[in-house]
Order: structure tokens, then C-alpha cells, then sequence
């Protein structure tokens, strides 16, 4: 029995305690759930939902930014975590409101943001609620702000500006010319020893033009030819007659352009010597001076073996050859690109020239030479789909008028006119969306970008604009270039218009503005703006006896042929 009574005290024992620990556990109040951390909802600029994935642009200078956040905030902590930054850097001085029970932070900036420029909203995580609750990560916007219409430079007339364009312009190839050779350097922010053949041949189509223009006098206009030519002559290596994409402007030797382009280059040859023989024809005086000029261009113009470039007599022009590598580089010149120069060239040669056979199984005869497509309703005979880059209808056509040219294969009116406003329309409609293009911004053609170069073109359109494009447009497109001229100068003069002109290219939607200018697009600009005021470099070029021989050979019709 006493077993029994001890083992019934340990039961009542047990169930004594585990009916207190029932009592204690219902007693115990649950644990309160952590604060929710305080998050951005969304953001407007103005009235326009932001997007924290990309840029925002077009923003007003005056724009109010509101965010909306999931909590009331703690008004003390707002001004150090929320900032706007001009380029992240720049602190804009705001202020600061709230609504929706200040759950709704409104940011005004005063003064307003700077027009053109690139913003970034941060929200930083010593934000804290009113709750004391902090976001769980940063969370930034970037905007970019409107374009600031202001004219940045006093208005001129449309002939003022014309001229203080092509003024500017000539500076690079009189004032930044090498001083040894008189040719024109490459580019502007490179090696200043490296000389340009085809560059230099359109600096030299813009001596008449300065002249003319009182620029300069024709004195020294000569002496500038006189030292190019000499050098020419006397000093630059020469491969069968033919001149090499790059020369020191010192020495004369070749500068290899890639690792076997380190001879002739049959294409920039043909655009200096386009630019000789306008000089020739200019330079018409029966003095001693201008009589020996013109023999010297004789002489550069007639030891250029135009033949040799067949490749054994094939049917077709090669773009190089090297006395290393012979023909390896192994390009045929076949259109259509900006080459047809080259062939009205080598068809017009006295000493060295190919018969019209090459021009018609060579130039006219690879894939892709035709197209015959229309455009944004505008048919474009030849080239690649929407025309390809805008210098295909500019370098052949500095010294060649494109006025009433006929062959077989094209109008040539048509052709560059279209070109032209397919590229415009192309940037008018702006399917890529790019930031900035418009009727007043348009461009593409090869030019520096950011970190690079390219051919820019409606099919390889990288969001960025060349000056050049539009404006060596001009014989083409007179209404249209004139209002991009009006643009980059009025309204983006402030970034693009420097020391040379314009600089080479620019991308609104980054902010880039390239820093250098390049030969082969500011001589464009000066030789086709004089094209569309009088076509002076169209009536020389073609004035010489030789090159309408060679066009009639090729069965090209012209008035002036």
C-alpha cells in the first residue's frame, strides 16, 4: 500500500505542475511583427512615371520630382539621403516637401536644373521612416534634361553663317596643316605627324575656296601649294605613283594604315589627286610660279600606274599594294561606296589608264551594286539597303557634279538626293528612338563615337550624329541641312562648335561630344558648302580636259560633259 500512495502523490505532482505550466504559456503575449522597412515605390517626373532601369530623358529643367514611398518618412533624415547630382557629382541645391502624410516626398530645384545635362536621384539607406525604419538597399535614377533652345551665338544672315562655317572650318587645314609638308594632319587629337593622302586632297579643293572667300590671298594660297606639291614631288614615298593612306608629315615615309596597308592606297590616291587637279585648273596664271605649279601636278597626276591596280590585267581596280605584301590585302574596288572617283580617274588617266570594260565588269559589276528599293518613298538606284553611310554621296561628288549625270546604271541627281533624305527621314522618324535625333538633328555618316569609330547608317545607327553628314549635304538637301546647321550651331554651339568647326560627331543621348576633328570630314563641309553657293569646285574639277574624256569613255552624260 505504501507503494501505491507514493506513486498516486507523484501523479497528482505531475499534473499539478503541467496544469500551471498551461496557466503561464496562455499568459505570455505573442511577439509584435518587425516594422515593415520603408521602400520607393515609384517616382514621377512631373506628371511621367520615372524608370529606374534606364535614362529618363528629355526631363524639364524645371521638373518636379516626387517619390512615393510605402511609409511615412522622418522629414530630419530626408535632405542627407535624398540627393540629385549633376553627372553624380554635383550636388543641386533642393527642396524638399511632402504630401500624402508624408508618405510623398516632393523635391523641387532651385535654381532649376541645367538644360542638356544628366542627373542622378539617389535614395540612400540612412533614409528612415517615421517608424524608424530603414530601406534595405540604395536605389538611384538617372535623368537627362531637356535641350535648351537658346541661341548660344549672336544670329547671323544664312550667308553669314554659311561663310563663318567654312571660315572656321579652313582653319583646320591652314592653321593645323603639318608645318614641314603643308598636308593635312589626320586627326586632330592623334599623332601630329601622321599626314592623310585623301585628306589632304580635300583640304587642297578648299584652298580655292578660302581664296575666293578672302580667307586668305592667293599669294598665299600658292605658296601652301607650292610646299604640298614639292613635298609630293620630291619627298612623299610612292608606290607605282600611287600615294599611301598615311605619310609622316616630316619624312614622307609611309605610315602603315593596318598591318599590311603600308603601301598605295589606289582610293585616297584618287582623292588627292581630284584635289590636284581642281588646284591645277584654279591656279590658271601664266607666271612662272603658277605655270610651274601646274607642270608639278602634271607630273604627280601622270606617274600614277592606274593600270597596275587591275592585278594582271583582271577586270576590276585593287585598293592596295605593298612592296611586302604585294596584294594581300586583296580588296576589289567594287561599288557602290564612295569610290566611283577613282574610276572616272583611272578611265581619264593620259599616261596609265583602264578601258571602260573595268569600270563596267569591276565597279558596276559586284553583288549589291544596284538596289532599286524605295525608302521612306523615295527610290534609291544604287547601293546598299537605305542608302549606307552619308560620304558614299559626298567624296566622290566633291569635284564630280552630280547635276544631270547619267549612266546606264543611274541618275545621279536621284541618287545623292535620295541618299540624302532617306538618311534625314530616317533620323526625322527615328524608329530607334534615339535621344536628340529630329528634323533639326539628323546624320549618319563615319565618324569618331565614343570609344571608337564607325560607319553609322540607318542600318547600323548607334545614336550618334555627324556634323559633316548633314551639312556636305547641303547641294542635296538645302532646306533640311540648313535647319541641322541652325541646330548645332545656335543650339548645341556651345559643346560643338570650336577651334576647327564643328567636332566630328556627338551623342545626345550620352552626353558625348567627341573632342577631335578628322580631315576627311571638317574638307566636306568647306568643298560642298561652296558646291551648293556656286559649285566652284564642281566647275573646275570638271573643266579639266582629261576627266571629261574619261567620263565620256565610261558613257556618262552631263551638260558639261
Amino acid at each position: 500500500m505504501k507503494g501505491y500512495f507514493k506513486n498516486f502523490a507523484m501523479s497528482i505532482s505531475v499534473a499539478i505542475l503541467a496544469g500551471l505550466g498551461c496557466k503561464k504559456n496562455e499568459s505570455t503575449p505573442p511577439t509584435p511583427p518587425l516594422p515593415t522597412p520603408i521602400g520607393l515605390g515609384s517616382v514621377k517626373l512631373n506628371i511621367t512615371s520615372a524608370d529606374f532601369t534606364k535614362v529618363n530623358y528629355d526631363v524639364p529643367e524645371n521638373t518636379v520630382i516626387r517619390l512615393y514611398f510605402n511609409n511615412a518618412v522622418d522629414k530630419s533624415t530626408v535632405a542627407p539621403a535624398v540627393t540629385v547630382k549633376e553627372n553624380g557629382s554635383a550636388p543641386a541645391m533642393l527642396n524638399y516637401s511632402y504630401e500624402n502624410n508624408d508618405s510623398t516626398v516632393v523635391i523641387a530645384a532651385s535654381p532649376a536644373y541645367k538644360s542638356l545635362s544628366k542627373y542622378i536621384l539617389t535614395v540612400a539607406p540612412s533614409l528612415k521612416s517615421v517608424k524608424g525604419t530603414s530601406p534595405t538597399q540604395e536605389r538611384s535614377l538617372s535623368f537627362i534634361t531637356q535641350i535648351d533652345s537658346i541661341a548660344k551665338f549672336p544670329t547671323l544672315t544664312d550667308d553669314e553663317l554659311l561663310t563663318k562655317i567654312q571660315q572656321q572650318t579652313f582653319k583646320y587645314f591652314w592653321d593645323f596643316a603639318h608645318p614641314v609638308s603643308g598636308l593635312a594632319r589626320e586627326r586632330s587629337n592623334g599623332d601630329n605627324e601622321v599626314v592623310t593622302s585623301g585628306g589632304s586632297g580635300f583640304g587642297i579643293m578648299a584652298i580655292p575656296v578660302a581664296i575666293n572667300r578672302s580667307f586668305v590671298s592667293r599669294a598665299e594660297g600658292l605658296a601652301r601649294m607650292q610646299k604640298i606639291v614639292g613635298f609630293l614631288k620630291n619627298t612623299a614615298q610612292k608606290f607605282h605613283g600611287a600615294f599611301p593612306h598615311w605619310l609622316n608629315g616630316t619624312s614622307g615615309v609611309v605610315i602603315p594604315f593596318s598591318t599590311k596597308d603600308d603601301g598605295a592606297d589606289l582610293v585616297e590616291t584618287s582623292y588627292l589627286m581630284a584635289g590636284l587637279l581642281t588646284a591645277r585648273q584654279y591656279f590658271d596664271g601664266s607666271n612662272a610660279a603658277e605655270t610651274i605649279l601646274r607642270d608639278d601636278i602634271n607630273i604627280l597626276w601622270n606617274n600614277v600606274e592606274w593600270d597596275w591596280f587591275r592585278k594582271n590585267n583582271e577586270d576590276v581596280l585593287y585598293w592596295h599594294w605593298s612592296n611586302t605584301f604585294n596584294w594581300d590585302m586583296n580588296v576589289p574596288i567594287r561599288g557602290w561606296n564612295e569610290c566611283l572617283v577613282t574610276y572616272v580617274l583611272a578611265a581619264s588617266a593620259t599616261t596609265h589608264p583602264i578601258p571602260a570594260t573595268v569600270y563596267k565588269n569591276g565597279w558596276a559589276g559586284g553583288a549589291g551594286f544596284t538596289n532599286g528599293a524605295s525608302y521612306f518613298g523615295y527610290p534609291l538606284p544604287l547601293g546598299p539597303p537605305q542608302g549606307g553611310p552619308l560620304f558614299f554621296s559626298h567624296y566622290s561628288f566633291l569635284g564630280i557634279n552630280p547635276k544631270g549625270l547619267q549612266d546606264v546604271y543611274a541618275n545621279y541627281t536621284t541618287q545623292t538626293t535620295n541618299h540624302t533624305l532617306i538618311n534625314y527621314n530616317y533620323c526625322k522618324i527615328n524608329p530607334a528612338n534615339n535621344f536628340g535625333y529630329s528634323a533639326d538633328c539628323w546624320g549618319l555618316t563615319a565618324s569618331d563615337i565614343k570609344n571608337g569609330y564607325t560607319a553609322s547608317s540607318p542600318t547600323n545607327d548607334v545614336g550618334v550624329i555627324a556634323p559633316t553628314a548633314a551639312l556636305s549635304s547641303f547641294p542635296y538637301s538645302p532646306a533640311e541641312s540648313m535647319k541641322a546647321l541652325k541646330f548645332f550651331y545656335y543650339t548645341l554651339g556651345d559643346k560643338i562648335f570650336k577651334e576647327y568647326g564643328f567636332v566630328d560627331a556627338f551623342a545626345l543621348k550620352d552626353l558625348w561630344y567627341a573632342n577631335s576633328f578628322l580631315a576627311i570630314d571638317q574638307g566636306p563641309i568647306i568643298v560642298m558648302l561652296e558646291n551648293y553657293r556656286t559649285a566652284l569646285l564642281w566647275n573646275l574639277f570638271t573643266s579639266c580636259p582629261e576627266v571629261k574624256a574619261g567620263m565620256k569613255k565610261l558613257s556618262f552624260t552631263a551638260p558639261y560633259l
